[in-house]
């Protein structure tokens, strides 16, 4: 019996002492590899998360080396989170043809037909399931009055571009056919999404914008969405590569995953070297620094040499160049059929640039635009909505825009 205590004892001493390893680990990585900007309000939030984040992925690795089960899929499982039961709220998962969903309606009972929200989540087309943003599908719900639709879509690595994008049609088709049977109006029906699912938002917003056998869509609502991998030096990237939780990196390695399954050709891509100089100066139109306003380039940006790309690296991610993968690079000839769009970015955040760029593109096409920008805001901020004690003022600021 006491052997068994002295193992135990030791067990737990070796235990404790392990995990204090990795939490110094997790914060010394933090602090050597990212920053806080003055303006983010309660810092030392942020910096919880990223360790808590960090953490989370260095023992994925270890789990992955051992062969117990892959990094990502640990991390998935640590973003799992119970469905919360909402008094005001009608919570039921089903299939719309081969895609989960979860639907959330409103209890009390409405005299004329609701709005209809199509809700992609984000999470880098890699993360993320309903549980992570379901107090954001709830609250739009409720506060709207809307029936709200989230898409469980297929993530990569597993699946790859354009599993996440089909999944997403395919449900928003449905559901517009199927309307009646929500008690939704068929004129009232929305997209949305944040971060990826900005992203697939805009990209099904552009597919339906030609579609006469369906009605029209009544809004696309972006938020932080990412629409172009052609630049990853634009202003945005370069003022923000290092503030929690996306990095610059972290983005490229994303988008790669989404693209091919995997993180080749990362360096290319960073770095500019992974389109041809003549394919980008055919897009230099839509995506430049020169469509951003000049207030947003004072905190330290420097022009990018534009490099060319070998055949090679080209052939591996020459998708990049269609807008059902980055919308941004849509033809205004789709782009003028878009329906009014509202569009939310944050200050500190990699992908601000490419919400900035839309909403240029989608003014100068005579597309309505309701923007708010977030200046104490960080990418991923409205997910911390109603996040107890790690919760941000901003994202109920951000949310109530929204709704």
């Amino acid at each position: 019996m006491a052997v068994a205590y002295v193992l135990l004892v030791l067990l737990s001493a070796v235990f404790v002492g392990g995990f204090i390893l990795l939490v110094m680990a997790a914060i010394n990585f933090d602090l050597l590899n990212s920053e806080i900007p003055p303006g983010v309000t309660h810092p030392v939030k942020l910096r919880i998360i990223h360790i808590v984040s960090i953490s989370t992925l260095m023992v994925g690795r270890i789990l992955e080396n051992i062969g117990i089960c892959s990094q990502i899929a640990f991390a998935r499982y640590m973003q799992g989170r119970s469905p919360e039961a909402d008094p005001k709220l009608f919570i039921k998962d089903l299939w719309f043809q081969k895609v989960p969903v979860r639907i959330y309606q409103p209890k009390v009972p409405s005299a004329s037909q609701r709005r209809g929200v199509m809700f992609f989540h984000g999470g880098g087309w890699v993360f993320g399931n309903f549980e992570t943003h379901e107090k954001m599908c709830c609250y739009i719900a409720r506060e709207s009055k809307s029936v709200v639709i989230a898409v469980g879509y297929r993530l990569a690595p597993e699946h790859k571009y354009p599993a996440a994008y089909e999944d997403c049609l395919n449900a928003t088709i449905h559901f517009m056919r199927n309307t009646e049977h929500y008690g939704v109006d068929p004129a009232s029906v929305i997209v949305c999404g944040d971060s990826a699912g900005g992203n697939l938002a805009a990209a099904v917003s552009q597919t339906l914008a030609g579609r006469p056998d369906l009605p029209k869509l009544r809004a696309q609502i972006l938020i932080y969405p990412g629409l172009q991998a052609l630049d990853f030096n634009l202003p945005s990237y370069q003022q923000n590569q290092r503030v929690p939780p996306l990095l610059r990196e972290q983005a490229a390695f994303c988008v790669l995953h989404y693209l091919n399954g995997h993180a080749a050709n990362m360096e290319e891509v960073l770095g500019g070297a992974h389109i041809p100089i003549d394919i980008k100066l055919k897009y230099s139109k839509w995506v430049s620094p020169d469509n951003i306003p000049e207030k947003f380039k004072v905190r330290g940006y420097k022009p990018h040499v534009l490099l060319d790309c070998t055949a090679e690296v080209f052939e591996t991610v020459k998708r990049f160049c269609e807008p059902n993968l980055c919308p941004l690079l849509a033809e205004d000839a789709v782009v003028h059929q878009l329906p009014e769009s509202f569009i939310l970015t944050c200050e500190y955040d990699v992908l601000r640039d490419d919400g900035l760029l839309y909403k240029k593109r989608l003014e100068d096409n005579g597309v309505r635009v309701t923007w708010y920008h977030l200046e104490d805001g960080f990418h991923g901020i409205i997910a911390t909505f109603n996040n107890g004690w790690l919760s941000f003022p901003g994202a109920k600021r951000g949310l109530d825009n929204i709704v």
